[in-house]
């Protein structure tokens, strides 16, 4: 009775002003195509969070869902 679940990515919340929404900062490290040197990536994520529950600089884990809007396709897995 699992649900499948799409990638898992772990950020801190930016921005908590819209309402059922939260904007996560995602940093990851990831090598270089071309020269094999590990380099870091930042992403926003635009977050579906029901209860408006989120704060910002809390730790979230976020997963990959259906779309809630046209931004919005991740929802929070985990709060930590």
């Amino acid at each position: 009775m699992s649900k499948r679940l799409g990638k898992i990515l772990e950020g801190v919340v930016v921005s908590d002003k819209m309402d059922k929404t939260a904007v996560v900062l995602v940093k990851r490290r990831l090598p270089h195509s071309v020269y094999d040197k590990l380099i870091m990536t930042k992403k926003k994520y635009k977050v579906h969070d029901k209860n408006n529950e989120l704060k910002e600089g809390m730790r979230v884990k976020i997963t990959e869902c259906r779309p809630f809007s046209k931004d919005k396709r991740f929802r929070v897995y985990e709060v930590l």
